[in-house]
């Protein structure tokens, strides 16, 4: 029996929506929003605005380059949660009334389990992680180690108490007086600069947790005490700043994975995520990889930030398992996995 699901995603700034029949992917349509580059960061009210008016010409595009009528669908998906209240109520909305109108099955996902079935979606040249393996998962809001049991059974090691790593990257960035996102930009400027040349806190927290708060406030005094002395250390340094900005974070990251490694045995290792496509990560995860005999993996850099591929692919296992939900579900800003 054929099984079509139409997904949606709206989390955050990025109104998608996704068909996948099978299990295989047909369209996956983004609309991203320009309007928050000016605010340094995602304004929510205007986030929710934006995807009201996004939210019906990007399902229409993807059940057309889908070659799908709704009448074919089988479910409907929607992001229930993590994520901004006012986006994340959208995207619910316009599910709960398709999946009405349609009578067909309603299927809330988690936006974190997502991430981690972005690892699955279909790029011919890239490989897939056997089950059980550890994930890190690095995105703008949310930094955890998961070790992934099968599709829908995920335990969390490590998550961090403060900020995330990508917002460690889009705070610290717009103290540079760099564009949002600021993630992207650091990673294009420490290309040619020294990742040794200036030395940042490193946190001190039991077990597997992250913190990345610290590292914020030591960037933010040594900006204050160098501007102090050179109005322009900033332009004059910003290559090695960015540099040894990144290599810190990732030093942060890798630290908790390797020890997650040992503790677990287990050395099928993924990342996913926004920050994900941070080149750097990616050379250093290799290289350690390398060294330590482990298996490392990545999303198709297309699937690395928010979308509705990896929102409706996890909809297709639970429609599988018949995890479906009522038109009572409500959208859920803060949830774990």
């Amino acid at each position: 029996m054929d099984v079509t699901i139409l997904g949606i995603e709206s989390s955050c700034d990025d109104t998608s929506a996704a068909v996948i029949k099978n299990g295989h992917l047909l369209s996956n349509i983004m609309a991203g929003q320009e309007v928050h580059e000016k605010y340094g960061g995602v304004v929510p009210e205007l986030a929710s605005r934006a995807h009201q008016q996004h939210i019906v010409p990007v399902v229409d595009a993807a059940l057309k380059k889908a070659g799908v009528k709704t009448s074919d669908l089988d479910a409907v998906a929607f992001t229930r949660g993590p994520g901004l209240l006012g986006s994340l109520l959208v995207g619910s909305s316009f599910a709960k009334g398709l999946a009405l109108a349609l009578n067909i099955p309603l299927i809330a996902v988690n936006h974190l389990m997502g991430h981690v079935h972005a690892l699955f979606l279909p790029e011919e040249e890239e490989k897939k992680p056997s089950l059980p393996f550890l994930c890190l998962l690095v995105s703008g809001g949310h930094t955890q180690l998961i070790q992934v049991n099968n599709p829908l059974s995920m335990d969390v090691l490590g998550k961090t108490i403060d900020d995330a790593a990508g917002e460690a990257f889009d705070k610290c960035a717009k103290m540079m007086n760099l564009p949002y996102p600021g993630g992207p930009v650091i990673d294009e400027l420490a290309a040619d600069g020294d990742p040794e040349k200036f030395s940042f806190a490193m946190p001190k927290v039991n077990g597997l947790d992250y913190s990345f708060s610290g590292l914020k406030t030591s960037f933010l005094y040594f900006l204050r005490d160098r501007l102090k002395e050179d109005p322009e250390f900033i332009p004059k340094n910003i290559h090695d700043l960015a540099a040894s900005l990144q290599n810190t974070i990732i030093k942060i990251l890798m630290e908790k994975l390797i020890r997650s490694v040992e503790l677990t045995g287990i050395k099928e290792i993924a990342i996913a995520g926004g920050v994900s496509a941070n080149s750097q990560l990616k050379k250093t995860l290799l290289e350690t990889g390398k060294n330590r005999g482990w298996k490392t993996y990545f999303p198709a850099r297309r699937f690395t930030t928010d979308n509705a591929a990896m929102i409706t692919r996890t909809a297709y296992f639970m429609y599988l398992t018949g995890k479906f939900d009522t038109q009572d579900v409500i959208p859920k800003a803060r949830m774990m996995l």
